[in-house]
């Protein structure tokens, strides 16, 4: 529970408040002041004279949107006024950077006249790209958003109307398909008649619900047709011939009941009253209509949601706005339409479907999220709710006729993957270049979790086909429970499979005279990832991955003695590829060679440089120690200098320097200033360090110290594509590490 001497402290320590505005270009020279303003400045503002949509492409009005507000209708705290909402509205600011990188200004107009408010907004029109009404009461909110929506070229949006309409109805989708009804024939009941309410009613309408269905109720009881007290427009278009009076009334036999009115006005008793399979979303905040304990003691049989983070399927309208924005400003559409809110409803339903990364079911505590009664719509960080809800609302916004710009959806994911951070603008590359020509990856924990979810995005992304070893009847059911489709997946069972006797052979020949017997080899056989490697070996798969639930050794070794290591490389070795911010660097040894010779570091530094052009980056090398340039003198300097010498003799044409300090080769200046001679035109990106203590002491304290994203370890140095997993790892880097041998055996394949 957070207290008020903590929500106060958060809010008003360091800078007040939770926003601030930064420059985006360099201001620090006077030519710099000159192109940011006068006279620089005049040539953009001709431009966008001369041309309205020239204000896109030489201001920030394509990614800036404005919270509106008048303070009238404050979650949970009433009608406080303009400035007591004025956190709010910052907070919302920080929500829409956050997710969807947008930016904002808060406006808070001190007035309820609803005319003042929309005159207001439409003034500002050339600032922004976007409009999000906020905390409005009803029913003013409705003209307010109306009237807006017929005077303004760019997207009007209360989000505490269609926010919460567009969340609450994608798991409405799931919610009935999980429960085996069809979503004409449900009845629903809501109570509350507000403007999240009334929002609801008409998209549950938009959705297929048949408005003959709905029942609304509000603070005075059923909405009736011919009722005078509490009506407006707004209800009467949802008045019903009834002569049913109460809450408890309509709800019987109800299958949905949709609750935005206040905590505890649902009993047990309502609850078990309503159809066979019933719905509740019971949405009001801080409290629900009823708690999420007392409804499945009511009815066990319930699909239950609320608003709050403690109980399963929160209804969250971060889930909306900041993705349903992004995908608007990114087409520069000039409305949110009724089509682009139904894309993100049927985006998000989509996505609850699939598997969901581990990060966010660490985040929240749980071994793992499946589809089902407890996870019908996805948590919102979640990471791919910008992927799957931008894309759909733009394609909408262009399909629908409301966007000024078309944009090529495949490169636009891509794009928005980039903005999620470095590391998935490297992997989706990777991803990419494997798409283009998958392989097939033996996988010998094919009972593994981890590895089964995997497979399921791997074959869903086109990187690979997987090929799964372990008792096929094992496999479909650890599958079945996690809800996965192993259609495009292949099953192995290594000691009923054709090619067993075979391989036994082979192993026989290739061991024998390494003490191993054919009884022997038939036994080693049995185990998977000698299975495994034999089909690399053999030509049945073209990369193995493994390790998940193994470790390192136990996967490295047999590799080594089936696949083998390259015929140009003595010993095989690890590397990882680091992040920080947005620089790449790729680090190695820093798995596999405890005390490297110079030929060993020289072999190193170049296969590393290899990988450096597999993922599309020119390599700079540095060989480290704790010397620079022959500044001590040691044995071990000895060591570094001799391979720095063997690299270039080898590979002339790198770009690669040493023995250095680390330092040293990350810091242009110093090195530039200290050492002018130097030949690394530049910071090195490829680090080659002098042994394995010192590589892996370095990643794994920039990692945790540094904050630095790691991916890896990659083996090198292999003849076949082979690459062992951290023991434990996430889903995610199963399906990285599967891209990256994709890419190795496509690249194997092309020298050939």
């Amino acid at each position: 529970m957070i207290s008020k001497k903590e929500a106060l402290e958060y809010h008003s320590q360091g800078r007040r408040g939770k926003i601030e505005v930064i420059p985006t270009k360099p201001c620090s020279t006077q030519r710099d002041l000159s192109l940011a303003y006068t006279p620089g400045v005049a040539e953009p503002c001709r431009e966008i004279h001369k041309n309205p949509d020239d204000g896109y492409t030489y201001t920030a009005r394509g990614n800036l949107v404005a919270v509106v507000s008048n303070g009238t209708a404050v979650l949970g705290l009433g009608n406080i006024g303009a400035l007591a909402g004025k956190p709010v509205m910052e907070g919302k600011g920080v929500l829409f950077k956050r997710f969807a990188d947008i930016d904002v200004f808060d406006i808070e107009i001190d007035s309820e006249d609803k005319e003042e408010i929309v005159k207001v907004v439409k003034l500002l029109e050339p600032t922004f790209g976007g409009i999000n009404l906020e905390d409005i009461k009803a029913p003013e909110c409705f003209y307010i958003e109306e009237k807006l929506k017929e005077l303004m070229d760019i997207p009007v949006f209360h989000d505490d109307q269609h926010g919460t309409a567009i969340i609450s109805g994608a798991a409405l989708i799931n919610a009935v398909e999980l429960v085996g009804k069809k979503i004409d024939e449900i009845k629903v009941v809501f109570n509350g008649a507000g403007a999240s309410g009334i929002a609801c009613a008409k998209f549950y309408v938009s959705l297929g619900v048949n408005k003959d269905n709905v029942i609304l109720c509000d603070s005075k009881g059923v909405v009736y047709k011919g009722r005078k007290e509490g009506m407006n427009p707004y209800k009467e278009e949802f008045a019903v011939d009834t002569k049913l009076r109460t809450l408890e009334e309509v709800m019987k036999d109800a299958d949905v009941f949709v609750g935005l009115s206040q905590g505890n006005v649902v009993s047990k008793e309502m609850v078990k009253s309503m159809a066979d399979k019933p719905i509740v979303f019971a949405m009001a905040n801080p409290d629900p209509e009823i708690t999420y304990d007392d409804a499945m003691a009511a009815r066990p049989d319930v699909i239950m949601a609320t608003g709050r983070s403690d109980f399963p399927n929160q209804v969250n309208n971060v889930l909306g706005f900041p993705f349903i924005f992004r995908g608007a400003l990114d087409v520069r559409a000039r409305a949110i339409n009724e089509e682009m809110k139904l894309a993100a409803a049927y985006a998000l339903a989509r996505l609850a479907k699939e598997d969901v990364p581990d990060t966010v079911s660490k985040a929240y505590g749980v071994e793992h999220f499946k589809f089902g009664p407890e996870y019908i719509i996805p948590k919102p960080i979640d990471y791919r709710v910008l992927l799957y809800v931008a894309p759909a609302v733009a394609k909408a916004a262009v399909d629908s006729g409301v966007a000024r710009v078309e944009i090529d959806m495949d490169n636009y994911r891509d794009k928005l993957e980039q903005s999620l951070g470095k590391s998935r603008e490297v992997m989706r590359m990777m991803i990419n270049k494997a798409r283009a020509n998958p392989k097939r990856i033996v996988f010998p924990e094919g009972i593994s979790g981890k590895i089964l979810r995997a497979s399921h995005i791997i074959n869903d992304e086109g990187i690979g086909q997987p090929i799964l070893l372990g008792k096929e009847e094992n496999v479909h059911e650890a599958a079945k429970e996690l809800g996965v489709d192993l259609q495009q997946s292949e099953i192995i069972h290594p000691t009923t499979s054709e090619k067993f006797e075979e391989y036994v052979e082979e192993l026989y020949k290739l061991r024998q005279r390494k003490g191993i017997t054919r009884e022997e080899a038939r036994q080693y056989m049995r185990t998977p990832t000698v299975y495994g490697a034999m089909m690399v070996r053999m030509g049945d798969a073209d990369a193995m991955v493994s390790g998940v639930t193994m470790h390192y050794p136990d996967t490295i070794r047999p590799a080594l003695q089936i696949v083998g290591i390259r015929d140009n490389v003595s010993k095989v070795a690890g590397l990882y590829i680091m992040i920080v911010k947005k620089e790449i660097y790729f680090f190695a040894d820093a798995t596999v060679n405890i005390e490297p010779t110079d030929e060993e570091l020289a072999e190193i530094a170049m296969m590393s440089a290899d990988m450096a052009r597999r993922f599309d980056i020119e390599p700079r090398v540095a060989m480290l120690s704790f010397s620079n340039f022959g500044s001590a003198r040691h044995h071990l300097v000895d060591k570094v200098q001799r391979a720095t010498k063997i690299v270039k003799q080898r590979a002339p044409e790198l770009i690669v320097d040493g023995e250095m300090q680390a330092d040293t080769a990350v810091v242009p200046e110093l090195l530039n200033e200290i050492f002018p001679f130097n030949t690394l035109n530049g910071k090195a990106n490829v680090l080659v360090f002098p042994d394995l203590e010192a590589g892996n002491v370095a990643y794994k304290l920039l990692q945790h110290l540094g904050g630095a994203e790691a991916i890896g370890p990659i083996l090198m140095g292999m003849r076949k594509p082979v690459h062992v997993l951290q023991h434990g790892a996430a889903v995610s880097e199963v399906v990285n590490m599967a891209a990256i041998a994709v890419v190795d055996a496509q690249e194997l394949e092309n020298q050939k």
